[in-house]
């Protein structure tokens, strides 16, 4: 009797606690409904991974960011940097991966998916440009294979990022910065037919350090209707995004060495982009003490002409060797997902079911030869159609108060169907691929759990790749593994048995059966040898008192093929990143004042597989300090590379070859970080 009467408070208590969970994960949280835990909602009990967490509204609006893709910084261990232009995605790494623009790390917004499949620049492109910061209202992060939920893309990790859906009052910003940054932002919500209407729109203008100007003209608009509460709720959602610019390639170092060119200047001045985002989205989710139901639905057109050059006179020494990537593509989606709770033999359990498809059609993807961003000649032109689908099914079983098992399973199956312009390279390819997963949590006991977690993942390859007999030089090519294979495990804790601490630990492992490394002379990601990723990560996060909080994140990894090229030996894997720390204090009310500065960190980097040629390290300061007027007005300095460092955003070490030079030469080229500057925010709260 006495062991059916602690099976029933078991039951009773994980049934709470389920929908206590569910209530806070849905999308239907307000600004004001989202909790504050030192901005960072890791409570014991709350993940099945110890490198799982949230990361809360309030954080986000208190830290200064210079690139909307930096909201991922917010993920403790990621560095989010830029090669290019600002309407260009964002260059991110994480647990020893050099990512590019976001091969295997998945992001979702509003759990519509931002990574671009068989993209015109890159597998897995993840451009964040559209997103307005001040409508995040959390982000769910997980790192690792081991969630059934994530697929494509996702072994080094995944990101979701959710909006609110009502603002505690509108906000009308202003902001004006060093090298002609200027940005406007208004944004409400109001009460409309029994649900609440958001709007916002945001222009932004940029020039930036470089001689040759940024030209920055990005719009962005949302527009958002919403009813219910946490257990049932609608939301539809319309955004708008449309940028152009010129961009500042990497450039070469003995150019720079040489006095040919300043650290802010570019060889090839007509470089720059076109990009535009416009998508309709719909949720709707029921939840009660069975279970639940989530039905997330989406349409996204999308277009990006972008030019690059990279090698400046290697290929073509009259023309140049500039190209246009060009792409239009329509993107339909939709995740349904089934939650029932019950028990077997008397222990508690969840389960859910989960479908997600998506289906991808450019037409075309493009890639042409350019002088000035005039088309010369088309390299090739293909027309794709792209569809997915994956099916999920999740386990979790109370053993034991102090003991609960995790175990999913996931098969997804694509079809890649490319109609060509260069000849043999048409067809229709299918694979399918199996990813079990499990993971184990022993605890809490005095406020600490320890868990160990395992599971497979993949992420898949451009299309183009698995229909390929020959190259657009003529030279024949065998074609590439549809989905690639990937596995990994991590053994973590974490604790708050300190009073107002929140701090974890985890050492993981990740296997990839083909990894996808950026070949700079092409300006893309290629499916390259197999590799294992290892590592530790520690991270911090403490509330000083009801107006100081700090944060600290380590992360040291190691990474390697497990295969050797007889054409490059060596097993470092270029770019691959082995050093991040973060350090962060913010200052959340101190009578009038608040503020925040960060410090960020990331160690040299391999830039060939013999590790004979290195970039450096780069360390970069954030400060903010901010003047509360009233409760309505306040005034924001916000100050990037604080001490005025001279580092590099990214390194790449390939040949090329400039004007004059009678030969190609292997050389370093590198995007330097942009100097000092500062940008200084009024907003009004209405």
């Amino acid at each position: 009797m006495k062991n059916n009467k602690k099976i029933i408070r078991i039951s009773v208590g994980v049934v709470a606690a389920l929908l206590s969970r569910l209530s806070v994960a849905s999308e239907a949280l307000t600004l004001d409904d989202v909790p504050v835990r030192a901005h960072y909602d890791n409570a014991v009990g709350s993940s099945d991974a110890a490198s799982e967490g949230r990361v809360n509204a309030s954080l986000i609006q208190n830290r200064p960011i210079s690139r909307v893709g930096e909201v991922l910084e917010f993920v403790p261990g990621m560095i989010v940097t830029q090669h290019s232009g600002s309407g260009k995605a964002n260059q991110y790494f994480l647990r020893g991966f050099n990512l590019d623009h976001g091969t295997d790390f998945a992001t979702y917004v509003d759990e519509m998916p931002v990574n671009m499949r068989t993209h015109a620049h890159g597998q897995g492109y993840t451009d964040l440009n559209f997103l307005i910061p001040e409508l995040v209202s959390h982000i769910h992060y997980k790192k690792g294979t081991y969630s059934a939920e994530e697929g494509d893309f996702s072994s080094a990790g995944a990101a979701h990022l959710h909006l609110v859906n009502r603002l505690p009052q509108g906000i009308a910003s202003l902001t004006l910065g060093s090298y002609d940054y200027q940005r406007m932002l208004v944004a409400d919500s109001q009460a409309m037919h029994n649900g609440l209407l958001l709007y916002a729109l945001e222009l932004n203008r940029y020039d930036g350090p470089w001689q040759v100007a940024e030209g920055v003209k990005k719009y962005n608009g949302v527009l958002r209707f919403s009813t219910g509460d946490a257990h049932d709720n609608m939301s539809l959602t319309a955004m708008a995004y449309h940028n152009r610019w010129n961009s500042t390639d990497q450039i070469p170092l003995r150019a720079v060495h040489a006095g040919q060119i300043s650290r802010f200047d570019a060889i090839d001045p007509t470089d720059g982009g076109d990009s535009s985002r416009y998508s309709l989205s719909f949720s709707k989710q029921h939840r009660d003490a069975q279970g639940g139901w989530q039905i997330n639905a989406y349409a996204v057109r999308s277009a990006l002409d972008l030019y690059s050059n990279f090698t400046y006179f290697l290929n073509d020494p009259v023309n140049g060797d500039q190209f246009n990537q060009s792409e239009k593509r329509t993107m339909l989606g939709a995740h349904l997902s089934k939650t029932w709770f019950g028990e077997l033999a008397g222990l508690p359990v969840e389960n859910k079911l989960g479908l997600q498809t998506r289906y991808d059609k450019l037409s075309p993807v493009a890639l042409y030869n350019t002088e000035q961003k005039q088309r010369l000649s088309l390299i090739r032109s293909d027309k794709v159609e792209e569809s997915s689908a994956g099916l999920y099914a999740e386990n979790t079983v109370w053993w034991h108060d102090k003991l609960r098992t995790v175990a999913g399973l996931r098969y997804d199956r694509y079809q890649f169907d490319v109609n060509s312009s260069l000849q043999g390279n048409s067809g229709r390819v299918s694979d399918g691929i199996v990813s079990p997963k499990l993971s184990v949590i022993f605890g809490p006991w005095a406020h600490t759990e320890f868990f160990y977690n395992l599971g497979k993942g993949f992420h898949s390859n451009d299309a183009r790749g698995t229909t390929q007999t020959r190259l657009p030089d003529g030279n024949p090519a065998s074609p590439v593994t549809p989905l690639v294979g990937t596995r990994g495990s991590e053994v973590g804790i974490r604790s708050e048995w300190m009073p107002g601490l929140q701090s974890s630990l985890a050492v993981w492992q990740l296997d990839i059966n083909s990894e996808l490394v950026f070949v700079g002379d092409a300006g893309e990601t290629e499916p390259s040898l197999a590799s294992r990723r290892y590592g530790v990560e520690w991270n911090n996060h403490y509330v000083v008192n009801d107006w100081l909080l700090l944060d600290m994140d380590i992360a040291l990894s190691k990474a390697r093929f497990t295969q050797q090229d007889p054409n490059d030996p060596g097993h470092f894997i270029p770019g691959s990143i082995n050093k991040v720390a973060s350090l962060g204090a913010t200052v959340t009310q101190w009578g009038h004042w608040f503020g925040a500065v960060q410090l960020r960190y990331f160690g040299p980097r391999p830039l060939v597989a013999d590790n004979t040629v290195q970039s450096n390290a780069t360390l970069l300061t954030y400060a903010r300090v901010g003047y509360r007027f009233n409760p309505k007005t306040t005034m924001t300095l916000d100050i990037f590379n604080l001490f005025n460092r001279k580092a590099s955003d990214i390194d790449y070490y390939y040949e090329s070859q400039l004007k004059g030079e009678a030969a190609p030469v292997s050389d370093i080229h590198f995007h330097p970080v942009e100097p000092r500057a500062a940008r200084l925010t009024l907003t009004y709260q209405f």
